[in-house]
């Protein structure tokens, strides 16, 4: 049996879009309108029910749906909730929170009961379950992450792949050769979460240009694990002259490792972390970083929204382009630790 995403995807247009026309609420072009009319007719598309409970009414709610998990950090999470609850009450909007537990029959739930107007997905991951019950139903979404096949879908977030290049750059400029990236919980990549991966993907990119030897270590969100995975680089790879840190909680006891093992930041060990500013300012020394624009992210996730809800339209991917300060814990690479080539061409 057909779904409004097959449809949207048979016409080109997003799964919103098809509610639009459907419902007759929202002003669509002639031509869009006779597209989806098409696709209907070809697919012998039947309209679900939640999405025609969704059309009859407005609420004026957007639902936020956020990870309440361990391996998680949650202070992202929140800054991006107080981007979504800020910029929503400007349009007089306001936020229901659901937590990941609810998962698809969340979803469900508050689209067929018209509990909200429409949704915005965090946690997103390179395939997402969730992502199939939104398309089902043809509620409104916007989605914090790019998941593997974004055809269709409203989406916003960093570009962590450029970021994962970024952070290589930076330290193979600087002659580092022997590079180790401390990412997140081993659980972020089981569940195949979008911003880790793609961050994974551009350094090991990144580290492929330039020759630079990388070892990628998940590491847990604890003192213990990050003194086990810390000792674990340093053991196997005694030349490693570089870090690439992306699991904001590990920084603190990492900084005081080095510190106990005499080796300092940046002349011994330099590090280049994916982290708020905020965190990379309240290190000794301050952190070299890509910034995680995490208010902006929920900013722009409502912002793709009320666009969505007004005029309805293609769908749209946007990645904000990332940007490496540099603070004081990078520098050159110690004596030995690697040339000054050029990337291969």
């Amino acid at each position: 049996m057909a779904t409004l995403a097959d449809v949207a995807r048979h016409a080109g247009v997003a799964a919103s879009t098809v509610s639009y026309v459907l419902s007759g609420k929202r002003s669509v072009s002639e031509q869009t309108r006779e597209r989806v009319h098409r696709a209907i007719e070809i697919l012998n598309y039947h309209p679900h029910a939640g999405a025609r409970a969704l059309a009859s009414s407005r609420s004026n709610v957007l639902a936020l749906i956020v990870p309440l998990r361990s391996d998680m950090y949650v202070p992202v999470m929140m800054e991006i909730a107080i981007g979504v609850v800020t910029k929503a009450r400007g349009y007089g909007y306001d936020v229901l929170l659901l937590t990941n537990d609810e998962g698809a029959e969340g979803i469900k739930r508050v689209a067929s009961s018209a509990r909200a107007d429409a949704v915005i997905l965090t946690d997103v991951g390179l395939e997402d379950d969730r992502i199939a019950t939104i398309l089902q139903i043809g509620v409104d979404a916007a989605l914090i992450g790019v998941p593997a096949d974004p055809v269709g879908l409203d989406c916003v977030d960093l570009d962590f792949e450029a970021a994962g290049r970024l952070c290589v750059d930076h330290l193979a400029q600087l002659g580092h050769r022997t590079v180790a990236f401390i990412g997140e919980a081993d659980g972020v990549y089981r569940r195949h979460t979008g911003f880790a991966e793609r961050t994974l993907r551009g350094i090991t990119e990144g580290a492929a240009v330039w020759g630079v030897d990388l070892v990628h270590r998940p590491c847990e969100g604890s003192y213990e694990a990050a003194a086990g995975t810390l000792a674990r680089v340093l053991e196997e790879r005694p030349q490693t002259t570089a870090l690439i840190v992306q699991n904001e909680v590990v920084i603190p006891p990492l900084m005081s490792l080095l510190r106990t093992t005499r080796r300092a930041v940046p002349e011994d060990v330099s590090i280049v972390a994916l982290c708020p500013d905020h965190i990379a300012d309240q290190t000794a020394p301050r952190l070299t970083s890509v910034q995680i624009p995490a208010a902006e992210l929920g900013t722009r996730a409502v912002e793709i929204l009320m666009r969505r809800m007004a005029n309805g339209g293609p769908s749209e991917v946007q990645l904000i382009p990332p940007s490496l300060t540099v603070r004081g814990s990078s520098a050159a690479a110690r004596t030995g630790g690697g040339n000054s080539r050029h990337p291969a061409p």
